[in-house]
């Protein structure tokens, strides 16, 4: 006799036999509703997102090297004006050719949305306007007319108490000769 033919009874039956086959995820998660394509699962049933809007430009910032990367990368990079020093942003608006873009390098970059906290710049505020790293775009207002401003400093100068240079000279002498 030959000995596979015995011991091919209780291979069988001790071996585990595994299966690397995919869950049947339908099955599995029930209760999922679908928005365009996506299904999303919430935690509870009467669960609802708060609204969100949408930004409508982004600060993009490259962060890691352009060298090294193919040149399909390269490309998108210099059409965005990324080709340049690291610390480089540019702002891009928020529309599916440009977010196209931005998921082929997303590896490369940094996205931040931008936001107006107090309000979208006007045609006369954009040299007045500030762009932080964070994403918020803070307007400057105009200080007021220039004779107002003349005036506060008329009534600076007439101060007796003010710091003027040589009182900050001879406070500056003294604290020098006798520093403690």
């Amino acid at each position: 006799m030959n000995l596979s033919r015995l011991l091919a009874p209780l291979r069988s039956s001790t071996c585990p036999v595994r299966t690397y086959g995919k869950h049947n995820k339908k099955f599995l998660y029930k209760d999922g509703q679908k928005f365009e394509g996506i299904t999303y699962y919430p935690r509870t049933a009467d669960h609802q997102d708060p609204p969100v809007e949408p930004a409508k430009l982004f600060r993009v910032q490259r962060i890691k090297p352009v060298k090294g990367n193919p040149y399909w990368e390269k490309r998108i990079l210099k059409d965005l004006g990324l080709d340049g020093k690291q610390s480089d942003f540019t702002v891009v608006k928020n529309i599916p050719e440009n977010n196209a873009r931005l998921w082929k390098i997303k590896h490369l970059v940094k996205v931040t949305p931008i936001t107006f906290p107090y309000g979208e710049p006007t045609a006369q505020d954009v040299r007045h306007t500030i762009l932080k790293e964070n994403g918020e775009c803070l307007v400057t207002k105009d200080l007021g007319p220039v004779e107002v401003r003349l005036e506060a400093r008329d009534q600076f100068d007439q101060q007796p108490r003010r710091l003027d240079t040589d009182l900050l000279r001879k406070d500056a002498r003294l604290k020098w000769l006798n520093p403690w």
